[in-house]
């Protein structure tokens, strides 16, 4: 069987520029947290895992992570769909906002946040008046992890919803379906492994957050303490072992969300032909 020839040369160069460029940026660094965590020995790692107070900020991270993503889904969901099927005065700003959680320095969303989330801020104190607690609460860790998750599934939808031809809807609406039938039996499964893939990629970005969530969050330990700031607070302590073992689990999670969003990318693939 004859070689294919490419135009340009230079595979094996170019493949050894980038295992090379991996090795330094990211499969040394990770190396060495692995490396860190396991200095402690067996016992250690044991310990760190099964602390009471680590469960708890994993639990809390984990959880708290889902429920925004599972916001931004819906939300998301319905913004892309406004911005790539309708045109109305401002549609371009709109747009442009979506992209503010990538730009926006997460220490300024947080201090935003608690300002406004606060209990003597514009909305703290409403949501007081019904004996909500929004700031140095899980709501308000949620509140944060929304915000710097909503980007990812808007523009995993966009072009998904630009790609998606109205001739199926028509079809359908000849075919006798109404709205409803028409949005949950062809507009729907068309757009699930998209808005799947969007969750995911939201809620890997929510389960390492820091900066907008440590502000608002209150860091008391057993009730608004994530797992990021724990890895801080272990390193002020010189548990270095402890905090590498941390982030470890925040790494082999990370690696699984990641996974799973290409598994859900690969069925988008499969599902529309793109």
């Amino acid at each position: 069987m004859a070689r294919t020839r490419h135009v340009l040369p230079g595979f094996r160069l170019s493949l050894g520029f980038t295992i090379t460029y991996l090795s330094l940026i990211v499969l040394i660094p990770l190396s060495m947290l692995v490396w860190k965590a396991s200095t402690g020995g067996w016992d250690g790692v044991l310990n760190t895992i099964t602390h009471a107070r680590v469960i708890a900020s994993l639990k809390l991270s984990f959880t708290t992570a889902f429920t925004a993503a599972l916001v931004n889904g819906f939300f998301g969901l319905l913004t892309a769909w406004a911005l790539e099927r309708y045109s109305f005065p401002g549609r371009r700003v709109i747009d442009a906002m979506v992209d503010l959680p990538f730009a926006l320095p997460t220490a300024v969303a947080g201090i935003a946040l608690v300002t406004l989330y606060a209990p003597n801020g514009w909305i703290g104190a409403w949501l007081a008046q019904y004996d909500i607690k929004a700031a140095y609460a899980p709501l308000g860790i949620t509140i944060a992890l929304v915000f710097v998750g909503f980007p990812f599934v808007v523009r995993t939808l966009q072009p998904v919803i630009a790609d998606l031809s109205m001739e199926l809807e028509e079809a359908a609406a000849c075919l006798g379906a109404n709205r409803w039938q028409t949005l949950t039996r062809v507009v729907f499964p068309a757009l699930l492994p998209a808005t799947l893939a969007g969750m995911t990629l939201a809620f890997g970005r929510a389960v390492g957050e820091y900066g907008s969530v440590v502000f608002i969050s209150g860091n008391l330990p057993f009730k608004t303490e994530i797992a990021p700031l724990l890895i801080t607070m272990r390193l002020e302590e010189y548990d270095y072992s402890g905090a590498a073992t941390i982030g470890v689990i925040m790494l082999i999670a990370s690696f699984l969300i990641l996974f799973t969003a290409d598994l859900l990318a690969q069925w988008n693939r499969k599902r529309t032909g793109h």
